[in-house]
């Protein structure tokens, strides 16, 4: 089959949920012997390819505005699909989606994939979240076939589309063990003597809460935050003078690689505060480095079965505090270390993953 791909910012290495499900999942379905193209946004792509690991990348014009950015590149995109005539196109997120009735007209079979109700987030005002909840009702609406990444997800679409939909679950790679420790040291941090967070600095990811409750924590740990934000606000500026007011805090930037590689594969505890998740790719890495971890109770992060000491109350930040400091007192046990690398294996496997897509894909196609 030929697959276009779009509602994404690009691949590689382009900070993003959806741009690590791409990375992830169309390198294996290339490898399967289905023909993709993937369209990129061009303010995000500073060193363009025309190809990467076999996927076939259209760059396309995109305005770096949060607003408009998406609706603009998926529109061009879609132009460019019907020029590639394939088999499916495949759209990605609920912004995208308002142009999901747009690739109908254009007579393309179109796959959506809601990644998670983008309106909850904290960053769109009210003209924001109405449109992306258009989105959300257009996709399901009109979409020849639609995944969930959760059943959260599939309970929104069957409510508001009055659909079905496929699960299939974001993955994850069980790493290379890797215990460098040159560009942590660099960083002025000890392994293990760290909290680690992953995110960008966007509000529905709580890091802001997060600070707080480890400058109240009495330990020699030091706190390392991963990530920037993709426009600089208000709030993101604020978690950058939070953290420098702290010493013990670190911010490594947006960093991927190794140097991620290390981070991970070095931290004493991963923490996750979110107000808001599509299904986190940030905790299921953790997972798969053996992290001991603690997330808010948010229903997106509760699909990822965790015992009950894993889990605080969202928003509650003597909950995060007290059991933070709970969980560097006690490292986590092989155990429950191999008891999250099988529920990996059994739900978050990549190549899974990519034949449960493929088989959606088929379904469309063979009407």
């Amino acid at each position: 089959m030929k697959i276009f791909v779009t509602g994404t910012r690009g691949i590689p290495d382009i900070p993003g949920g959806v741009e690590t499900h791409c990375e992830n999942l169309y390198p294996l379905i290339v490898q399967k012997g289905h023909e993709v193209f993937l369209a990129t946004r061009s303010a995000y792509i500073e060193n363009p390819l025309q190809e990467w690991k076999g996927i076939k990348l259209v760059r396309c014009f995109s305005p770096r505005l949060k607003s408009i950015e998406a609706i603009v590149h998926t529109f061009l995109a879609l132009l460019e699909a019907r020029r590639i005539n394939p088999d499916v196109v495949h759209i990605h997120a609920v912004g995208p989606a308002l142009l999901v009735p747009f690739a109908r007209l254009l007579g393309l079979r179109v796959v959506f994939t809601n990644h998670g109700p983008d309106y909850d987030r904290q960053k769109w005002g009210g003209a924001a979240k109405f449109v992306l909840r258009l989105g959300e009702k257009l996709g399901g609406s009109f979409a020849n076939e639609i995944i969930v990444i959760s059943t959260v997800i599939q309970g929104i679409i069957r409510k508001r589309c009055n659909r079905p939909s496929h699960v299939i679950y974001n993955g994850v790679t069980l790493p290379d063990t890797n215990k460098n420790t040159d560009y942590i040291k660099g960083l002025g941090v000890e392994p293990l003597k760290y909290v680690l967070a992953v995110a960008r600095f966007v509000p529905e990811k709580g890091l802001t809460d997060l600070i707080e409750a480890f400058n109240g924590l009495k330990t020699d740990h030091q706190l390392v935050i991963a990530g920037d934000a993709d426009h600089e606000t208000e709030y993101s500026r604020r978690v950058k003078q939070l953290a420098q007011s702290n010493g013990r805090i670190v911010l490594t930037g947006y960093i991927t690689g190794e140097k991620l590689k290390q981070v991970f594969s070095n931290a004493g505890l991963f923490v996750l505060p979110s107000y808001h998740e599509g299904l986190p790719i940030a905790l299921l890495e953790a997972l798969s480095y053996g992290l001991s971890v603690l997330v808010s109770n948010i229903p997106a992060n509760c699909e990822v079965e965790l015992t009950e000491k894993r889990f605080f109350q969202c928003g509650n930040i003597p909950d995060m505090q007290g059991k933070m400091k709970a969980l560097l007192q006690k490292p986590i046990t092989e155990a429950e270390q191999q008891q999250n690398y099988a529920l990996l294996a059994r739900k978050y496997d990549w190549n899974h993953i990519a034949d449960q897509t493929i088989a959606v894909y088929a379904k469309v196609v063979n009407g």
